[in-house]
């Protein structure tokens, strides 16, 4: 009797223990979690979807979107990028010949392969990325001999990884790009690229239903299903429905008829595009690309 009580009560507590740290701590950390503002601005991020995108939520969870495709930016680290912009009375073979002069700082010694790289052959095309640093001092201490010598740079932080070099987003997810969403749907396999910015990648919408119709006839290589049930062929009325789809000839209905979208596609559709998270966070800073143009 003694030996099933102790049995009962060590598998209440292991059970009891597991479920405070893999349930409540998640919803007492997360649960209560509320908008954060956009770095350097007043506004708030993330806004609540569109009603058509909180629909077609449903739908990518649905059709088991989330089995090929992942919604999560992964980073490994971040830079400091520091760019020229103005030469202001400088010829480019004489900015050439003065960073020379900083390779034998202390700070900048170990960047002059990299410095002389950037500028080998360069004809004085602006705006020119001189040096990446993942040293803050280092890229300050660029910014500020450039400074002395009148011509001007700026610097900007970028975001470093496999996920960001293949053009998927501009810095890591983070939980406040989910807070709207339910259930998140951050999927775990790969078999077609990571979506987490596919709204700013690929912003357009008659892209998106020929993608979701007929992959192929966007993406030659694609290994994406059709979702073809998704939509209509249906004879062409007294004029064409300008929902109809323009798709190569190899893809395109018969004379006559026309494809077009359900309410379905077009839910689906809208919620990829309001997946973007291209805004700087606090927990998730970079320098949008904008503004160092």
């Amino acid at each position: 009797m003694k030996t099933g009580l102790s049995i009962f009560i060590a598998a209440f507590i292991a059970l009891g223990t597991s479920w405070c740290g893999f349930v409540l701590a998640p919803l007492l950390q997360l649960g209560s979690a509320q908008q954060t503002v956009i770095l350097q601005t007043t506004d708030n991020w993330p806004l609540q979807r569109t009603g058509a995108a909180t629909l077609g939520l449903q739908v990518y969870r649905a059709y088991g979107c989330a089995a090929c495709h992942t919604e999560q930016v992964r980073q490994t680290g971040s830079a400091f990028e520091v760019t020229l912009t103005s030469l202001g009375n400088q010829k480019p073979a004489d900015f050439i010949e003065f960073t020379k002069s900083l390779f034998v700082l202390p700070g900048l010694a170990n960047y002059t392969n990299a410095i002389a790289a950037s500028l080998n052959g360069w004809n004085g095309g602006l705006p020119k990325t001189l040096l990446t640093a993942t040293d803050k001092d280092v890229a300050t201490e660029m910014a500020d001999r450039l400074k002395a010598v009148g011509v001007k740079s700026e610097t900007a932080i970028i975001a470093t990884g496999p996920d960001i070099a293949r053009g998927w987003g501009s810095r890591l997810s983070v939980a406040a790009d989910f807070l709207y969403d339910q259930p998140v749907q951050l999927g775990s396999l790969r078999a077609g690229p990571d979506l987490a910015n596919i709204g700013v990648r690929a912003p357009d919408a008659n892209w998106q239903l020929a993608h979701l119709y007929a992959p192929k006839s966007v993406t030659p290589n694609s290994t994406m299903p059709s979702f073809k049930f998704l939509f209509e062929v249906r004879k062409v009325g007294a004029s064409p429905s300008p929902e109809a789809l323009n798709l190569p000839k190899e893809f395109a209905a018969a004379d006559g008829f026309e494809i077009v979208p359900k309410p379905a596609a077009k839910q689906l559709v809208a919620y990829l595009l309001s997946l973007k998270a291209n805004v700087p966070l606090y927990e998730a800073p970079f320098t949008p690309a904008t503004a160092a143009k």
